[in-house]
C-alpha cells in the first residue's frame, strides 16, 4: 500500500540563475539542477514480479545466504581430499548419491567417494569433488589420476552472498537479474518509490495531430508521441496532456490539470519571448520562471519553471533540439526528482570517421551511430532535420572549446541505450 508520508514540494524558486548569468555552460546547468532537485514521489512496497524497473526506497537485505549450503558445481563425486594422493588411484563408491534437492542420506566412510550431481548439498565429509570426465567406473568403484586441488568444483554456502549482506542499494533502478538475485536470497517484497509521472504537452496552433488533415500552413506534432515513448522507455509514468493552442487561458487550464497528475511536466514550443510564447509569459505571471540560456547546440534556451507546485522543463520547439535537451537535462532531472539520483551516462570513447571544425563557445551534440567501431555523423547538422534522430543511434558530444575532429580522432559517443532508450 501506498506510504502517506510524502516529501515536500520544491521550492518556487529553485530554478533561479544569479544575477548577470548570461550563456550557461551545460556542466553549470548540470550542477545547478543536481544541487536544486530532490525526490518528489512516495513510496510503496510491492511483490517482487510487480517491482521491475521501479526505483528502491530502501537498501534490500539479504535473507539467508546464497548458496545456502555447500553445493557442487557439476556432475561427478565427492571425496575427501585427505585420501586422495597423487598418481593413478581408485576409491570405493558409497551407496546412493546427492543430487538437487535430495542429499545424500548416508554416511560416507574413510576413503570411499559418493556419487554427487551438480546443485546437489556437499555431503557431510566432502571438501572435493572431481568431474566425471576426470573419472572412470564399474558401478562400485572410481579410477582418477591425482593430485586434486582441495575444495574443487565445491560452491562453498554464502560465497555468492552472506545472509545480512546489502545485496541492492537505494535508488537502484530494478533489473531482471536484481530481481534473480532477491529472489535466490528469500526476498519476496521491494520497498520501491512511487513511479515519477511526467505530462508531455506540446504547445502551438501550428501543430495538427498526426492522422488528422493538416492545413499548408500547419506541422505535424512529431515532439509529443516522441516524448511520451521517452518517457516510458525511462521506466517513468509518461501522461499525455494533450495540445495546447495559442491560447493563453486555454493553455492555463492545461497546465492546471498537468499538474493534478503529474509530478513534472515537460512542455515543447512556446518558452520563448515572442508574442505567441504564452508558456513562458504564463510562468512569467507566476513568479516563477527562469529562462536558462545554455551554451548548447541544438538548444540554447530552456524555460525552467514552477506551476501549483510541480517543476516544469520548457524544451524548445524543434523535434532534435527537444529530444538532446530531454536527455541533456530533463533525463537526469527525473532521475533525482524519481529517487534514483543525479545520473549521467559515461561516455565511449570512440574514433570518428567524419571531419568537422567548431568553434568555441557552446558544446555541441551530432546525430551519430557506430559502424565498424567508428563513429559516423549524420549529414546534416540542421535542426529540422528529424529524420537524423531515426538515422543516429547516439550523439556525439564535443567539448565547449574549439576543435577539429578528422578521421580516427577520439570523440566522446553516447548511445540512445546509455540513457535509457
Amino acid at each position: 500500500m501506498s506510504d502517506p508520508l510524502k516529501p515536500p514540494p520544491l521550492t518556487d524558486d529553485c530554478f533561479a540563475l544569479p544575477a548577470g548569468t548570461h550563456w550557461t555552460p551545460v556542466a553549470e546547468a548540470h550542477a545547478m539542477l543536481k544541487d536544486r532537485l530532490s525526490v518528489v514521489v512516495g513510496t510503496e512496497t510491492v511483490a517482487l514480479h510487480a517491482a521491475l524497473d521501479r526505483v528502491l526506497s530502501q537498501d534490500v537485505i539479504a535473507l539467508r545466504a546464497n548458496p545456502p549450503e555447500a553445493n557442487s558445481a557439476v556432475d561427478g563425486y565427492g571425496v575427501r581430499h585427505a585420501d586422495t594422493g597423487d598418481g593413478p588411484q581408485a576409491m570405493s563408491l558409497a551407496a546412493g548419491r546427492s543430487a538437487a534437492g535430495a542429499p545424500f542420506q548416508g554416511t560416507l566412510a574413510d576413503g570411499q567417494a559418493v556419487r554427487i550431481l551438480t546443485g546437489a548439498t556437499i555431503p557431510d565429509g566432502v571438501d572435493t569433488v572431481i568431474l566425471q570426465e576426470d573419472v572412470t567406473t564399474d558401478g562400485s568403484r572410481i579410477a582418477f589420476h591425482g593430485s586434486l586441488k582441495r575444495g574443487a568444483n565445491v560452491r562453498r554456502a554464502g560465497e555468492d552472498v552472506d545472509a545480512g549482506d546489502v545485496i541492492l542499494a537505494a535508488g537502484r533502478r530494478i533489473t531482471p537479474a536484481d530481481l534473480a538475485l532477491a529472489a535466490a536470497t528469500g526476498v519476496s517484497e521491494l520497498h520501491v518509490r512511487n513511479r515519477l509521472r511526467v505530462a508531455v504537452l506540446s504547445t502551438g496552433d501550428e501543430l495538427a495531430q498526426p492522422g488528422e488533415a493538416a492545413r499548408s500552413d500547419q506541422i505535424y506534432d512529431a515532439n509529443r508521441p516522441m516524448l511520451l515513448a521517452m518517457v516510458n522507455r525511462f521506466g517513468f509514468e509518461a501522461v499525455d496532456a494533450g495540445r495546447a493552442p495559442d491560447d493563453r487561458a486555454e493553455l492555463k487550464r492545461m497546465l492546471d490539470r498537468a499538474a493534478e497528475t503529474a509530478d513534472l511536466i515537460l512542455t515543447s514550443g512556446g518558452a520563448s519571448a515572442g508574442d505567441e510564447d504564452h508558456l513562458s509569459a504564463l510562468l512569467n505571471e507566476s513568479g516563477a520562471m527562469a529562462m536558462w540560456r545554455l551554451a548548447i547546440k541544438p538548444g540554447r534556451p530552456l524555460a525552467l519553471g514552477m506551476w501549483r507546485g510541480k517543476p516544469v522543463f520548457g524544451l524548445p520547439g524543434n523535434p532534435v533540439a527537444a529530444m538532446v535537451c530531454t536527455l541533456i537535462f530533463a533525463r537526469p532531472a527525473m532521475g533525482a526528482l524519481a529517487g534514483e539520483g543525479w545520473q549521467l551516462p559515461d561516455p565511449m570513447m570512440v574514433p570518428a570517421n567524419f571531419t568537422k571544425s567548431k568553434k568555441p563557445g557552446r558544446r555541441e551534440y551530432l546525430r551519430a551511430r557506430l559502424r565498424d567501431g567508428k563513429a559516423e555523423a549524420f549529414s546534416s547538422e540542421g535542426s529540422g532535420r528529424i529524420s537524423g534522430l531515426s538515422w543516429a543511434e547516439g550523439l556525439v558530444e564535443l567539448p565547449d572549446g574549439a576543435c577539429e575532429v578528422a578521421p580516427g580522432t577520439d570523440v566522446a559517443f553516447y548511445s540512445y541505450a546509455a540513457f535509457g532508450l
